[in-house]
């Protein structure tokens, strides 16, 4: 919830979707809502806490999507105030405009799963996600979605906080980005490396300059292999 929320879920690393498992999706719901409820009580317009959607050409595009699937949570908006409630929201379509694009938004699909198969394959037909985040104790499910899905970060049993670790690399996978940023992976892409070769005046390596005969040949194959 605060991952999704946070700045009105305007963040390049918010969740996108979730996949939750049939067994606990109700109970999950409930949960996010009393949390939603805590962070930014009963009208989270008037929090405090709960930002506004940039402008009204993205409150627009926002407002559009809500019209997919149905709402388990929030959907309330102003347009004059930019507001767009903390949303929840099922029974969305795979091929809906609101799964073919970053939400950069308030709002949050929620699917159901069965076997972490079906998870790896969602996550596979998209494009690579610049986060990806893992909420499990179960070890094995956790390695079974980091090893089979790429990403350009993943973070188990929490979101977003993998920015503060400054020592991580920071950065995407194809469509989500390229490069990396923060610690010595940042220092490394911002820099420009000089290569410089000193050659000894004292010999030089035989048989390397023309004419060349099978001889000098097979030296330099094997000097340069």
């Amino acid at each position: 919830v605060w991952g999704k929320f946070l700045n009105a879920g305007q963040t390049c690393v918010a969740p996108d979707f979730m996949l939750v498992h049939t067994n606990v999706k109700t109970r999950l719901i409930e949960a996010m809502k009393a949390a939603a409820a805590k962070f930014y009580g009963d009208s989270p317009r008037d929090s405090a806490d709960y930002g506004r959607i940039i402008n009204e050409r993205h409150f627009d595009r926002l407002a559009q999507l809500l019209t997919d699937g149905d709402v388990v949570m929030g959907g309330q908006t102003d347009r004059a105030d930019r507001y767009i409630a903390p949303t929840l929201i099922e029974n969305v379509k795979p091929d809906s405009p609101l799964m073919a694009e970053e939400v950069f938004g308030p709002i949050l699909p929620i699917f159901e799963f069965s076997d972490v198969s079906e998870v790896v394959e969602r996550i596979n037909r998209r494009a690579k996600p610049l986060a990806l985040y893992v909420f499990s104790q179960d070890k094995a499910f956790q390695q079974a979605v980091i090893s089979r899905t790429s990403s350009g970060a993943v973070c188990v049993n929490d979101a977003v906080v993998h920015l503060t670790a400054l020592g991580l690399p920071f950065g995407g996978v194809g469509g989500s980005g390229f490069g990396r940023s923060q610690g010595k992976a940042g220092f490394d892409a911002f820099s420009n490396p000089k290569s410089v070769f000193t050659q000894t005046t004292l010999f030089d390596i035989p048989k390397r300059f023309p004419p060349a005969d099978k001889l000098g040949l097979k030296l330099l194959r094997f000097l340069l292999r």
